[in-house]
């Protein structure tokens, strides 16, 4: 199927096996996705603006090596695959704005694949993606006049990423997220810093809106604490919330639940933990009784036929610094903006804390915005053992929990970052095979530019 050829009836790789009536308001976006990064989520959100629902083609490892060079992330955890069948999850299913995932999808966008799923239009970044042959990937869907254009997220993606781990840079640190968002803090002048500012503040609300990508979602927090206490993330009495953003908040009946992390290479590692943890607390609400027909009719009528799940899940995530302290050489690999917009966007979030205290105390998790929490969980860490443990005042509490091994819990920055490291020259080779592509791609957009403003001043 990695040929890109129209699948025989029966043969599609994920259902409905027979044509979907095609509609403008069904999106077709694809993609490598190796690693869920915000630049991905960002186009989906994009994407899920257009209309109603939205499909998300991923490409093969196979024609992703033969068009573009070696995948870090194989397909098995770009697809993250629980071990029951009938509960796939996708590595971009796990994006709040997808509908669904179609893996193997072909490299260069087929007009039968996407009519067969019954999408009208394809989008993509405003950047262009050429084949192993130098070829516009979208050529098809374009002379079809079914291709929609998205602003590319700037500054972000895989390319990028491999590139801070083969240099070891830092540079891409933030020393205060909340000095940064006010534009205090940063590269070049002040009128610059407060328009990186402007546009980054857009981007987490953005970020946090819903499911449809229209409506508010996930609440904002940042914590913030002395200086003095911020580089090892021990929480004192001292801290405080601000809400960044105003988002849906915890509603009658539901546990609150956090859970906190460094998110660093979001990737399936981190999701599937989330999963469990959702997968967790929805087991006890069935015990309780959350879903029985009754219950759930009372939520409904309550809240306007809308029903909601048994918990609420508030995630921690930390400074760049506090994980610098305890991880070394240039982790984090991806700035706490950047690791924030990976978590805002997953489905199995409600509330983001920005600046998350490593150790969170008893002050900290009593003082939480919605009250002290019923649970902490945590998940298994391999890369970073812990010689004290964080969770001293969750467990004296009564209320930590720990989510058990999963299929995908040794995927985590450091795993990613050996594996570029262990391949480095097939990367190397990959960065330089991509300048050259982007040489040839930025020409192919000038001539469409160009195309487009001979076509505007005929008209005018």
């Amino acid at each position: 199927m990695s040929d890109g050829n129209t699948p025989k009836p029966g043969h599609w790789p994920v259902d409905p096996q027979e044509d979907v009536i095609v509609s403008p308001d069904r999106i077709w976006i694809d993609g490598c996705f190796d690693f869920s990064h915000h630049g991905h989520a960002g186009a989906m959100l994009q994407a899920r603006r257009l209309g109603t629902e939205l499909l998300v083609g991923v490409h093969s490892d196979e024609e992703i090596l033969e068009n573009k060079g070696p995948t870090v992330m194989k397909l098995a955890e770009r697809l993250v695959r629980p071990a029951e069948p009938s509960k796939t999850i996708s590595a971009v299913d796990a994006c709040r704005w997808s509908t669904t995932s179609i893996p193997y999808a072909p490299y260069v966008t087929s007009l039968p694949w996407i009519s067969h799923y019954g999408c009208h239009f394809v989008v993509h970044g405003d950047d262009v993606t050429s084949d192993s042959g130098g070829e516009d990937c979208y050529r098809f869907v374009k002379a079809a006049n079914r291709f929609r254009v998205v602003k590319r997220t700037p500054g972000i993606s895989t390319t990028d990423l491999v590139g801070r781990m083969l240099l070891c840079t830092k540079n891409h640190f933030i020393r205060s997220l909340t000095r940064t968002l006010s534009g205090e803090e940063g590269p070049g002048s002040a009128e610059e810093r407060g328009y990186l500012a402007q546009e980054r503040n857009h981007r987490i609300k953005d970020y946090a809106s819903d499911e449809t990508g229209r409506r508010p979602g996930v609440l904002v927090l940042a914590w913030t604490e002395p200086r003095s206490v911020t580089k090892t993330g021990a929480a004192l009495d001292a801290g405080s919330y601000t809400i960044m953003v105003e988002g849906v908040r915890p509603k009658p009946g539901q546990r609150i639940v956090y859970v906190d992390g460094g998110f660093d290479l979001f990737s399936s590692g981190h999701i599937e933990f989330l999963r469990q943890v959702v997968m967790v607390e929805e087991a006890l609400g069935r015990q309780a009784g959350w879903y029985a027909p009754s219950a759930t009719q009372e939520r409904c009528a309550a809240e306007g036929d809308s029903d909601y799940g048994p918990a609420y899940v508030v995630a921690g995530v930390h400074d760049d610094e506090v994980i610098n302290y305890w991880k070394g050489v240039n982790y984090p690999i991806m700035n706490i903006f950047e690791r924030g917009l990976c978590v805002l966007q997953c489905r199995y979030v409600n509330s983001v804390i920005f600046s998350a205290p490593f150790i969170p105390s008893k002050a900290f998790l009593k003082g939480l915005a919605f009250g002290t929490p019923d649970a902490v969980y945590h998940g298994p860490t391999a890369f970073m053992p812990f010689k004290n443990d964080p969770y001293v005042a969750a467990r004296e509490m009564g209320i930590y929990r720990d989510i058990g091994n999963h299929s995908f819990q040794n995927v985590n920055a450091g795993e990613i970052v050996q594996r570029i490291l262990q391949s480095r020259q097939l990367y190397e080779e990959r960065q330089k095979k991509k300048g050259k592509k982007a040489v040839s791609e930025h020409a192919v957009r000038l001539q469409e530019r160009m195309e487009e403003e001979a076509a505007a001043l005929e008209k005018e």
